[in-house]
């Protein structure tokens, strides 16, 4: 007896797979785009202390040191924007020896400490 093809509409995984492919692109440029983000950051960053705009970390650590002794965790520089004026700021993260966690923000021009905040 010959095979009869059914009048069932056959499945496709045609969309399916059109549907993933959309969704690797999408996840590619959105990886580019944060990529090119941090690039861009790193690059104001070194631009900000190749002109002087704020200290080297090095110098930074050792001032503030002196007063807030601990490990140092994590620090980020950031470009702060506050009632239309910008200052860059060294966010840092330290562990006390005493195990109290300090968030320090400190003013990346001149070293000063604008804020402390300790959590025990």
């Amino acid at each position: 007896m010959p095979h009869q093809l059914s009048d069932r509409p056959r499945r496709t995984r045609a969309p399916q797979r059109r549907g993933l492919w959309l969704l690797l692109c999408a996840a590619s440029i959105l990886g580019v785009s944060g990529m090119s983000r941090a690039e861009s950051d790193h690059d104001r960053a070194r631009q900000a202390l190749e002109a002087g705009e704020v200290l080297p970390l090095g110098t930074v650590l050792e001032r503030v040191g002196r007063d807030h002794p601990g490990q140092v965790l994590d620090v980020e520089l950031e470009l702060d924007k506050h009632g239309g004026v910008a200052r860059w700021v060294y966010e840092l993260k330290l562990l006390r020896k005493d195990g109290a966690l300090v968030k320090l923000e400190v003013d990346a021009r001149t070293g000063t400490v604008i804020s402390r905040k300790r959590k025990d």
